[in-house]
């Protein structure tokens, strides 16, 4: 598997216990006011994270471009920003409504990468190792 389809996988479990972990204590505590946060963290962390893995474990060849790790890099930093401020955010914590913007903004930023990735065409290097797309 692609180094980076495991640093997709693996990242998707970190979000996956955390998602679990936000659930219980909504369940615990009889407050459900982050459920928002919730289903970000499963969606955009556990869910999204585990499809960009398997879309590049399916793609070995575009998860050896560099830009796969931007991509990972990218993406992962801005749900890193985004989600804890907007778990704390719903908690009683507007002022963090522009760390979540801005979290936001790389992640919409991480998604346009993927959207090179997927739509750009595989290089093929040649014996002298210069991608086919350069010569």
């Amino acid at each position: 598997m692609p180094r980076i389809s495991e640093l997709f996988f693996k990242t998707a479990v970190v979000f996956l216990i955390v998602g679990i972990a936000a659930g219980l204590e909504m369940a615990i505590s009889g407050n459900h006011g982050t459920f928002p946060a919730h289903a970000h963290i499963n969606l955009l962390g556990w869910v999204t994270s585990a499809i960009f893995g398997g879309y590049y474990a399916l793609n070995p060849a575009k998860a050896e471009r560099r830009i796969a790790m931007i991509h990972y890099g990218l993406y992962t930093l801005g749900l890193v920003i985004m989600l804890p401020a907007l778990y704390l955010m719903l908690q009683g914590n507007p002022a963090l409504e522009p760390i979540v913007a801005g979290g936001s903004l790389i992640v919409a930023a991480a998604v346009l990468v993927f959207a090179f990735v997927v739509f750009s065409p595989e290089t093929q290097r040649s014996a002298s190792g210069i991608p086919s797309a350069l010569r």
